[in-house]
């Protein structure tokens, strides 16, 4: 019998009895076309051809369950479907990938940040050892507790000139002391 001669319905009968010779004509009557829609659509050969190739084993898997009234168009129309699905897949796999390496970016930023905190902490620490008693305990009011130079001048006895002397020569020493944590931007 030669299979090249038979209309698609024939072959689509064949094929449900289990005729590999008739899975045989329609994968080569379809291939080429099918490889090209699929093609087109991804823009990629060799997933283009794995997509045929997974449409072919589908067709064969479910050759006894299938409806298929007109061959050209089921083939055609599966293979769009089956493209769509992998564009799909690929934006997603695409999507979650960007998502992760965000994902790391902001937990290294973040850890560098943590990192220089600490270090620049510690150096602060470091810094105010080294300023005299009083000072160290203004600034500390100042910057730390929010105290305002009046409350300060009140709670210490002293004039709200000495003061604001105290924090600026405490801000001028660590300025100094802390140029390597200084950023411009």
């Amino acid at each position: 019998m030669k299979y090249q001669k038979l209309s698609d319905e024939e072959l689509v009968d064949f094929l449900k009895s289990d005729n590999e010779t008739a899975f045989e004509e329609i994968y080569n009557r379809y291939w080429y076309k099918l490889f090209g829609v699929a093609y087109h659509e991804i823009g990629t050969k060799e997933e283009a051809e794995e997509l045929v190739h997974d449409l072919f084993e589908s067709l064969w898997n479910r050759r006894q369950s299938s409806v298929i009234r007109h061959l050209s168009s089921y083939l055609v129309v599966s293979i769009k479907h089956l493209s769509t699905n992998y564009i799909k897949s690929q934006i997603t796999q695409r999507k979650f990938q960007e998502y992760l390496i965000f994902n790391q970016i902001q937990q290294s930023y973040s850890t560098d940040e943590i990192v220089h905190f600490t270090d620049l902490s510690k150096a602060v620490e470091e810094a105010m050892k080294k300023l005299p008693e009083k000072s160290c305990e203004i600034f500390k009011l100042s910057r730390f507790e929010n105290q305002s130079v009046r409350d300060i001048a009140h709670r210490m006895n002293l004039s709200e000139k000495a003061v604001e002397y105290h924090l600026t020569k405490t801000l001028k020493v660590l300025k100094e002391q802390l140029k390597a944590y200084h950023s411009d931007n």
